[in-house]
C-alpha cells in the first residue's frame, strides 16, 4: 500500500510547541555526520515538493495479487472509500508507490517490470524492465519494493538483490547496487531523502547516501556539470532472519533534559555495558526501524547509522501476564499465576531448603503444576486475576467473564479440581481484574468503560464505578479510555484504576466513591504500579519515560519522596536499560524497598535511604552485577557471593542488576528472595524456520 503525498500532513502537525508531524523534520534541524562522506546537497531541510490537497481526505494506492491498483480515499473519520481501478496487467502486483506531486504511480510486478500509471487518466506512462546483465524479465524475477524519492529519482529492489536507482522521467537506469546476497523486501529513506535503506532476506540493513560529483573545469561559458551519484556507505546486520519490513520516525513525544551532574570515571578491566541509546535517539532526529522474521525490532540511527549499534525494541516475545501471590492458605507457599493465549496454568511454588541463600543458583525453587484451566472453546483470554488466598481465579474472554475455585482433594488419582462458580448475569468482557485483599470481591474493568465490584460469596453486583476525570461528574454517561490496570491496597481500602493513555482513577471501596483523579504524567503511559505492604495510602507508579512517582493518596498529592525526588533520579536510572515494565514489594511491612525491572535489567529502590546523585553511570561502574542462569556463571557467581559475604556491606540506592537473558516477570518471594522468569532467546530461535539459503557456487 501507498499513501498519497500530501503538504497538509505538515502543516496540520506544526503547532507552538515545536512539535510536527511523524516522518518530517523542522529546517535546519540537525546537521549530518555521517564520517567519510560529505556533499553540498546533505541537509536537513525536508520541506516537503508534494502537491497541496484541499481536500479532507488523502488517496490510497492497494497492490493487489490479481494484477490491479486500486484507489481508494482515506478519510480521518469515515474509513475508506473506493474509487476505482487501474487496467489489470499480467502477473501479481508486488510493490506500489506515488510521486511526489501525486501526478504518477509507479508498480512493480513478480515478472520484473516497472510500470508507470497517470494517476488521472489511469493510463500507463511507460515501463522499465528490471533485470541487470541481460536478465530481462520473467516470472521468477520479483520487483519487491519500490521508492520515490523527491529528486526525482525511482528505486527499487528485486529478487536478484539488486538496489536500482531510475530516471522517473525517462525510465533508464542510472545506478545499480547489488550487495545483498538475497531478495531485497524493503526500501526507505530519511525526510530529506538524501539517504537510502535497503534490506533483504539477507538479514543486511544496507546506506546508500547522494553524492554529487562535478565534470569538467567550466568557465564562463560552460558550466560545470553536477552529476548525483548514490554511494555506498556500509551495512548492520543485527537480525538473524529475513527483514522484511523498513520505517522512518521520527519521534515527537516530549523529552525531558537530563540533570547535569559530576559523573566520576570508574576504571573497570571489562568493557562497559551499554544499554543506552539516548545518544543518538533524540527529539526531531529521523530513526530507522526493522522488522524481520526472528520477531525483532530494531532501532538505528538514521544520522548516523554506521557509528552506532541498533537499539533491539523488543528483546522478549510478548510476555505472558504473570501473577505472584505468596503466603496463601497452601501452607504458607507461593502460587504463580500464567495466563497463556487460550488457557491458565497454576503453579506451586517453593523455596529448596538445601540450597544455601547465599550461593542461590537461580534455580533453588521448586515448581509444581497444580492446575490448567483452558477457556471455553478456545477463546483467546484478555485478562486474569488470582486470589490472595491463591485459591480463587477469574479470567474473561472477549465474551464473558468467568469465575473459578481451586480445591483440593485428600485422596484420588487427581489431588486438584477447578469448579466454576457463579457471577452476576450481564456483566460484559474485561480489559482487567484484580481481587480485593481478602477475596470477598472481584472488581472487573468491562470494557464499556465501567468497573464492576462483584461479591464473590453472594455473586451480587454490589456497586458500578464510572471513571470520570471530575468527581462531581459522577452522573454523566462512561467517556475516559478504557481501563488497563488495577490494583487494591492492603487494607482494602484503595482501588487505583489506570487506563491506556495514563490517567489514574483512585476509588474509595468503603463508601464507594472516586476519590482522586490523577491526569497523565509527562504524556507518558503507566507500565507499572502498586500500593506497597507497608502503608496502604502510598501508591507507587513507573512510566514508560521510566519514572517512578510516589503518591499521597489520602493527602490527594505526590509523596514526599516524590516531590523531592521524582525529576532529580540519577542519571544511571533516567537511562535505565529498556522499557519498565514491573514492579515488586517485598512482602514485608517493615521494608521501604522496592524493585522495579526490565526485560534487561532490574534496578532496587529504597525511599528509606539517600539518594545519592554522585554515584557512577551503571554502564561504566564496576559495580554492575549481571544475573545469568547458565552452568558456567554459577560457579563465578558462588565465588563473587563469597567475596561480597566477607567484604563491607556497600549497598546504595538504586543499585542496578544486568540479566543475561530477556526476563519476563520478577517477584519476591519472601524478603530476600526473588522469583525470576526467564525466556533464554536461543529456545525462542530454534522454533523459527532456518533463514534463506544462500547458494554458494560449486557446493
Amino acid at each position: 500500500m501507498a499513501i498519497e503525498p500530501s503538504d497538509s500532513i505538515v502543516h496540520l502537525g506544526k503547532n507552538d510547541s515545536g512539535l510536527i508531524a511523524n516522518g518530517y523534520e523542522s529546517h535546519g534541524a540537525h546537521s549530518d555526520s555521517e564520517s567519510g562522506q560529505s556533499d553540498d546537497d546533505d541537509d536537513d531541510s525536508d520541506e516537503p515538493h508534494s502537491a497541496a490537497i484541499a481536500s479532507n481526505y488523502q488517496r490510497l494506492a492497494v497492490a493487489c495479487d490479481d494484477g490491479c491498483i486500486r484507489l481508494y480515499n482515506a478519510f480521518d473519520t469515515d474509513g475508506l472509500t473506493y474509487i476505482r481501478s487501474f487496467p489489470r496487467v499480467s502477473g501479481r502486483i508486488l510493490s506500489v508507490t506515488w510521486s511526489h506531486d501525486a501526478k504518477l504511480i509507479f508498480s512493480g510486478t513478480n515478472d520484473g517490470l516497472i510500470r508507470c500509471w497517470d494517476a488521472i487518466s489511469f493510463h500507463e506512462a511507460y515501463r522499465i524492465t528490471v533485470g541487470l546483465g541481460g536478465l530481462g524479465s520473467g516470472p521468477e524475477l520479483c520487483v519487491w519494493s519500490l521508492l520515490f524519492l523527491r529528486c526525482g529519482v525511482l528505486v527499487s529492489g528485486d529478487s536478484t538483490g539488486s538496489v536500482q536507482f531510475w530516471d522517473s522521467c525517462h525510465g533508464t537506469l542510472l545506478q545499480a547496487h547489488t550487495f545483498h546476497k538475497g531478495d531485497v523486501n524493503s526500501l526507505a529513506t530519511v525526510p530529506s531523502h538524501n539517504r537510502v535503506f535497503s534490506a533483504g532476506s539477507d538479514g543486511q540493513v544496507i546506506l546508500y547516501k547522494r553524492s554529487n560529483e562535478t565534470l569538467g573545469v567550466g568557465n564562463d561559458e560552460l558550466p560545470k556539470e553536477q552529476i548525483m551519484k548514490w554511494v555506498y556507505v556500509g551495512y548492520i546486520r543485527a537480525h538473524t532472519h529475513d527483514v522484511r519490513a523498513l520505517t522512518m520516525a521520527v519521534p515527537i513525544c516530549r523529552e525531558d533534559a537530563l540533570p547535569v551532574e559530576k559523573v566520576p570515571r570508574v576504571r573497570c578491566q571489562e568493557k562497559p555495558i551499554d544499554f543506552s541509546y539516548h545518544k543518538w535517539a533524540h527529539l526531531g532526529v529521523p530513526m530507522l526501524i526493522s522488522a524481520g522474521d526472528d520477531t525483532k525490532l530494531f532501532a538505528y540511527s538514521a544520522k548516523e547509522f554506521t557509528q552506532f549499534s541498533p537499539h533491539d525494541i523488543c528483546p522478549a516475545p510478548q510476555r505472558p501476564s504473570v501473577k505472584l501471590v505468596h503466603d496463601t492458605v497452601l501452607d504458607g507457599a507461593s502460587v504463580l499465576l500464567v495466563q497463556s493465549s487460550v488457557w491458565l496454568d497454576v503453579f506451586l511454588v517453593k523455596l529448596d531448603g538445601t540450597v544455601a541463600p547465599s550461593v542461590s543458583s537461580g534455580r533453588n525453587t521448586i515448581t509444581q503444576l497444580l492446575a490448567r484451566l483452558k477457556s471455553k472453546g478456545s477463546r483467546k483470554i484478555i485478562c486474569s486475576t488470582i486470589s490472595s488466598t491463591g485459591m480463587l481465579l477469574a479470567y474473561s474472554d472477549h465474551v464473558k467473564p468467568c469465575l473459578f475455585e481451586l480445591r483440593r482433594h485428600k485422596g484420588g488419582k487427581s489431588r486438584w479440581s477447578i469448579d466454576k462458580l457463579q457471577l452476576p448475569k450481564g456483566l460484559p468482557y474485561a480489559h482487567c481484574m484484580v481481587f480485593s485483599v481478602d477475596a470477598s470481591r472481584l472488581m472487573i474493568a468491562g470494557h464499556d468503560r465501567k468497573i464492576f465490584v462483584v461479591d464473590v460469596k453472594k455473586s451480587e453486583l454490589v456497586h458500578t464505578f464510572v471513571p470520570q476525570r471530575k468527581v462531581e461528574d459522577m452522573n454523566f454517561p462512561p467517556s475516559e479510555p478504557p481501563i488497563t490496570r488495577m490494583f487494591t491496597s492492603s487494607d482494602g481500602q484503595w482501588l487505583a484504576a489506570i487506563n491506556c493513555f495514563g490517567d489514574i482513577y483512585i476509588f474509595n471501596l468503603e463508601i464507594y466513591r472516586q476519590h482522586w483523579f490523577i491526569s497523565r504524567l509527562n504524556d507518558a503511559s503507566v507500565t507499572a504500579g502498586g500500593f506497597p505492604p507497608r502503608s496502604s495510602n502510598v501508591f507507587v507508579i513507573t512510566t514508560s519515560s521510566n519514572q517512578v512517582y510516589v503518591f499521597d493518596v489520602e493527602a490527594k498529592q505526590l509523596g514526599e519522596w516524590s516531590r523531592r525526588h521524582s525529576y532529580h533520579l540519577p542519571r544511571r536510572f533516567q537511562e535505565f536499560p529498556g522499557e519498565v515494565i514491573g514492579l515488586s514489594f517485598p512482602p514485608s511491612s517493615s521494608s521501604t524497598s522496592v524493585v522495579v525491572y526490565s526485560a534487561r535489567a532490574m534496578c532496587l529502590i529504597d525511599f528509606g535511604m539517600p539518594i545519592n546523585r554522585e554515584d557512577g553511570e551503571y554502564p561504566n561502574g564496576s559495580d554492575l552485577l549481571k544475573y545469568d542462569s547458565s552452568k558456567n556463571a554459577r560457579a563465578k557467581r558462588k565465588r563473587k557471593n563469597f567475596d561480597q559475604e566477607s567484604s563491607p556491606n556497600k549497598n546504595k540506592n538504586f543499585d542496578f542488576c544486568a540479566f543475561g537473558d530477556p526476563v519476563l516477570f520478577v517477584g519476591h518471594l519472601s524478603e530476600n528472595n526473588l522469583l525470576i522468569l526467564e525466556k533464554r532467546w536461543m529456545e525462542v530461535a530454534q522454533n523459527f524456520d532456518a533463514p534463506v539459503h544462500r547458494h554458494i557456487f560449486g557446493t
